[in-house]
C-alpha cells in the first residue's frame, strides 16, 4: 500500500503519535460514525452516553502520555493537526461543569470525564498492543454502537475490520514507482535512472513542494522553541529542560578555543533535545515516523542546513523525500510501533530515516542511501521501550540526540563507500520485525521493566 510522504510526516501534538495523536483521532472517527448511523444495534435508540476503555499499553502508560485527555479531547471534536489549546481548555472546562458533550449533527451526549475513560489493564485486545474501544448506549442503557480501534504507530489509526484488510493507503499500483522493499526501490531507480527522492515526488499528488515547506517549518519552530524555553517538564519526574542552556553555551564556544572537536555531536543532541522536549511538554510537533523519535529527523536537517557545506533549501526537500520513502518501507513490512516492536521500531526508523535523507541532500547514490538507512537501523537493534513512568521523557529525550548522531554517522559511512554491504535493508527490517516480536511485552512501552522499574521512587 502506498503511504505518502504525508503519512510519515503528520502535523500534531505531544506526547504520543500511537497514545496521544491516535486515540483522539480514534475518538473523533467514532463521532463520524455515530453521525453516520453505520453499524447501530438494531432496536436501540438515538445515542445519549460514551464510553472509553483503553487496552494494553494504552492503559499501561496512558496516564503518563495523556491518552485519557486524547480521547476526550476528540470526543470533543478536535483533531491533533489543528488543536486550539486555548479553546481545547475551555472545552475541557465546560465538560466538567456539565458533563455533556454538544455533538454537532447529535446533540448532548452524557460523558463523565473522571470515570468515562477505563484503563483495562488485563490483556491486550487481540489486533494491536494499543487497543480502544469507543461505545455509545441509549438513554435506557441499551448498546447503541461499538467500535474497536489500534493505534499502530505514528498517528495512524485503524478500526479492526481495517486492521483485518490492513488498509494503511491508497493502492501502490497507482504510482508510477510503487516499491514496497528497498530491493524494489532500488531496481526501479536503476531502471529509471532516478534518484529515491525524485521516484517518490512522481509518486506523490500536487502542492507537493509547499507541502514539504509546511512540514520543515513546523520542525524548525519546534527546534526554536524548545531551544528558548527553560523550566521543568510536567509529568511529576522534574526533568528539567536542557537545550536552552546548552544550546547557549555551544553559542558561546563558537569559533573560541573552547570549542572541542566533537562539538557537532552536541550540536546535533541539543536540536533534537530540543524537540522532544517540546514533545514531552505536549507542543506541536511533526511525527517522524513518531512522536517519541521526533527530534532525530528535524535534528538532522537543521544540521544539514547551518552546518553542511553546499546545504540547499532543494536538499531540505529531498532530504525529507527519500526519509519518507525509507520509513514508508519500514512501517509496510514491520512497524514503526514502540508497543509492537521496541523503541528500535521510532528512534531506530528514525535514525535510519534520517539517515537516508541525509546521505541523499549530500549527494548519495540510491546505493549509498539504502546503505546508510541500513547501518542506522542495524545498530539501533533489540533497543527496547521502557519509559518512566510512562512519560515520553526519559530515556527518550536523549535517546533522539544519539539517534540523530547515529544517523549522522551512518550517512558518512555509507558516503565513504560506493553502496556495497552484507546486509541489505530488507534483512535489517525483517530482523527488527522479528526481533520485535520475540520481546518480552515488559519492553513494549508498558512501563513494566527495564528503566521504569529500576530507578528507585518509580
Amino acid at each position: 500500500m502506498f503511504l505518502s510522504v504525508f503519512d510519515i510526516f503528520k502535523i500534531g501534538i505531544g506526547p504520543s503519535s500511537s497514545h496521544t495523536m491516535g486515540p483522539m483521532l480514534a475518538a473523533s472517527r467514532f463521532l463520524d460514525a455515530l453521525r453516520a448511523g453505520a453499524g447501530r444495534e438494531p432496536g436501540s435508540g438515538a445515542p445519549a452516553r460514551l464510553e472509553a476503555r483503553l487496552h494494553g499499553s494504552l492503559a499501561f502508560t496512558g496516564k503518563g502520555h495523556a491518552t485519557d485527555r486524547a480521547v476526550i479531547l476528540g470526543l470533543l471534536g478536535f483533531r491533533p493537526e489543528t488543536l486550539d489549546p486555548g479553546e481545547a481548555e475551555r472545552r475541557e472546562a465546560g465538560l466538567k461543569a456539565t458533563g455533556r458533550i454538544d455533538v454537532p449533527g447529535l446533540g448532548p451526549l452524557a460523558f463523565d470525564p473522571e470515570t468515562g475513560v477505563v484503563f483495562d489493564y488485563g490483556p491486550p485486545l487481540p489486533g494491536h498492543a494499543n487497543g480502544l474501544m469507543l461505545r455509545a448506549f441509549d438513554v435506557a442503557g441499551n448498546l447503541h454502537l461499538a467500535e474497536t480501534y489500534y493505534s499502530i504507530g505514528g498517528g495512524f489509526v485503524l478500526t479492526e475490520q481495517e486492521l483485518d484488510d490492513r488498509v494503511t493507503g491508497s493502492d501502490a499500483t497507482a504510482r508510477p514507482y510503487p516499491f514496497a522493499t528497498a530491493a524494489e526501490m532500488l531496481a526501479m531507480g536503476d531502471a529509471a535512472g532516478l534518484s529515491i527522492a525524485a521516484m517518490k515526488r512522481a509518486n506523490e499528488g500536487p502542492d507537493l513542494d509547499a507541502g514539504l515547506d509546511r512540514i520543515w517549518q513546523v520542525m524548525d519552530e519546534c527546534i526554536d522553541r524548545g531551544l528558548a524555553v527553560d523550566g521543568t517538564l510536567p509529568g511529576g519526574l522534574k526533568v528539567r529542560r536542557r537545550a536552552r542552556a546548552i544550546h547557549q553555551a555551544l553559542l558561546a564556544e563558537r569559533g573560541s578555543n573552547r570549542a572541542q572537536p566533537h562539538a557537532a555531536n552536541e550540536w546535533l543532541s541539543v536540536y533534537a533535545m530540543a524537540v522532544n522536549e517540546e514533545n514531552a511538554a505536549g507542543g506541536r510537533i511533526v511525527t517522524a515516523p513518531t512522536n517519541g523519535a521526533a527530534g532525530v529527523v528535524p535534528a538532522v536537517i537543521r544540521y544539514y542546513r547551518d552546518h553542511c557545506v553546499g546545504a540547499t533549501h532543494d536538499g531540505i526537500r529531498d532530504f525529507l523525500l527519500t526519509a519518507a520513502a525509507v520509513g514508508g518501507i519500514i512501517k509496510t513490512n514491520a512497524s514503526i510501533s514502540g508497543a509492537e516492536v521496541g523503541c528500535q521500531g521510532e528512534v531506530g526508523s528514525a535514525a535510519a530515516m534520517a539517515a537516508a535523507g541525509f546521505c541523499a541532500a549530500l549527494g548519495g547514490t540510491n546505493a549509498q542511501v539504502e546503505n546508510a538507512a541500513e547501518i542506522a537501523l542495524e545498530h539501533h537493534l533489540g533497543m527496547t521501550c521502557d519509559p518512566i513512568r510512562g512519560l515520553v521523557q526519559v530515556p527518550c529525550i536523549e535517546r533522539n540526540g544519539l539517534g540523530a548522531i547515529k544517523a549522522v554517522a551512518a550517512a558518512s559511512l555509507a558516503l565513504r563507500g560506493d553502496g556495497t554491504h552484507v546486509v541489505p535493508l530488507d534483512a535489517c527490517i525483517e530482523t527488527m520485525h522479528q526481533t520485535g516480536r520475540d520481546m518480552s511485552v515488559k519492553y513494549k512501552e508498558t512501563s513494566t521493566g527495564g528503566l521504569a522499574v529500576n530507578l528507585p521512587g518509580c
